[in-house]
Formats: C-alpha cells, structure tokens, sequence
C-alpha cells in the first residue's frame, strides 16, 4: 500500500468518527450543532500537548477525548435554553471562538501552530489500523446506542422536547449525555489527526469543517449511524477521485446538500430504504 493510499485511508477514518459523533448529537438527539470542529479541535491540541509532555499515545488519546468532552458539555448546558435555530447559531460562535482563542496563545502555538508532536511510534500503517480501528468502535457504539434505551430517550428528546419531559425524561440529562458522548469522539479524532499529521494549526478546526461535517450528516441520513458512515467515506474520496474538484470542495459539498433535500431528505439512507422497497414491491 502506498504512502497516499495510506494518508488518504487515515482521513476518511477520522472524517468517519467525525461524522458518526456528530450524529449522535444532531441524528440522534436533534441537537444541531454547527461547531463541531471546535471540539475536534479541542481534542487535537489536548492530544498535541499532552504527547509532547509526556510522549505517551494512549494518555494523548484520552486527553483528546476528555477535554473534547467537556467542552461539549460546558455547549451542552447552552443547549438548555436555546433550541433549533438559535442553538445552530450558538455552535458557530463557540467554533468562532475557539479558533480565535487559539490564534491568540502563544503556549498553543499562535498562528503557527504546535509542530512538534512526538510520531506515536506506530508509523505510517500502524497509525492508519488504529484510526481505522477506531472509526469501527465508534460505528459499533453509535449502533449499539441507537438499539438502546438511550437512543430511544435521544430520538424522543429530539422529537419533542415537551412530549418527552411530560414521560418523565429528564431532557436535560439526555441533551449533555448526547454532547458529552458525541464531542469525547470528536476530541478522540482530533488527538488521532494530531498524531497522523504531527503538525496541527487553528485552520484544521474551522467553521469549514463544521459545515462540511453537517454535511455529511445530512447527505448520509440523519439518524443513520450507516448513511453517515458511507456519506464521510464517499465525500472524503469523491474529491480525490475527480482532482479538479478538489479546489471546489464546498461548492460540490454545498450542492449535494441541497440537492439531497429537495430531493432525497432521508439522505443516502433514506434513498436506499426506498430503493429496496420499490424492488420488494410486487
């Protein structure tokens, strides 16, 4: 396997934790969020300066999870008194504030960044299998939550708040667990991504990102643990494939959104649902 095969399987693992994390917040739960990359974000430079402290992956890795975490908790409480719209445009300006906050601390790097992170001694390949391996566990706990009690508090929490306090929900449990959960995957990526690039600036955590997660989210299915797995994969490969778009990413991202809701508005998941049930139709 090449070294570009290589890179390019690390990235659609991390997009992949990325995506499914985000889902648990907004699919699951309907909490839409629109700052997941100052979590991702959060996570990686934890990650970054815990490795260089202590060159320990593992430690790195749960630091990255950790204080991805319980920023997502500190947003979650926010998530109490605002909802819908309001709780979207609360989510840009955390990511608007974390990026800023980070170009301004020195001890984070500034603009420049944090360059020098230990290598996790993995190398090239070792780094893709764990990214990967990963990517599975957090497909196998968004799965396995959508199966459980949880995700079925999560879907009614989603579905109206009001129904489901009056079932004796508490909603408020319910919002910061779907944070907590969901953000401690995104600080995992981030440290993953610290460790892949070895090298990280504010510009891999931007509004950007956010939108092109959500993105992914929509396109794949929202509520689908499986459509925002195969949406991450094909709109991380989609670029790579047709190199011209490369340079139009959020343009074509941007178009597939829109195209998917007036068209498709269960996303990928939602189409094949109804391809298999045209096919089953007598």
């Amino acid at each position: 396997m090449s070294a570009y095969e290589i890179s390019l399987l690390s990235v659609v693992g991390i997009n992949v934790i990325l995506a499914v994390s985000l889902n648990l917040i907004s699919g699951f739960c309907g909490q839409i969020s629109l700052g997941h990359g100052a979590f991702y974000g959060a996570g990686a430079y934890a990650a970054a300066l815990t490795a260089v402290a202590t060159h320990n992956l593992v430690l790195a890795l749960v630091a990255g999870a950790v204080v991805g975490s319980l920023l997502g908790i500190i947003v979650g409480f926010a998530s109490l008194r605002v909802r819908s719209d309001f709780l979207a445009v609360t989510t840009i300006g955390v990511n608007f504030l974390f990026t800023g906050f980070v170009r301004k601390q020195s001890w984070l790097g500034g603009e420049m960044g944090i360059s020098s992170i230990p290598p996790s001694g993995l190398g090239a390949t070792g780094n893709m299998v764990l990214i990967l391996a990963c990517a599975l566990i957090t497909i196998a706990l968004s799965l396995y939550i959508n199966k459980s009690w949880m995700g079925f508090t999560f879907r009614a929490v989603g579905e109206d708040e009001d129904a489901a306090a009056t079932l004796a929900v508490n909603v408020a449990s319910y919002k910061l667990a779907a944070f907590g959960i969901g953000t401690a995957l995104a600080g995992l990526a981030g440290g993953l991504y610290a460790y892949f690039t070895q090298f990280i600036t504010a510009d891999a955590f931007d509004f950007v990102v956010s939108v092109m997660l959500l993105a992914m989210v929509v396109i794949g299915g929202i509520g689908s643990t499986w459509g925002v797995a195969v949406a991450a994969v094909v709109l991380t490969l989609l670029p790579e494939a047709i190199r011209f778009l490369n340079d139009y990413r959020l343009l074509v991202f941007g178009g597939l959104l829109v195209l998917m809701i007036r068209l498709a508005p269960g996303g990928m998941a939602g189409l094949f649902k109804q391809l298999v049930w045209r096919s089953a139709k007598p």
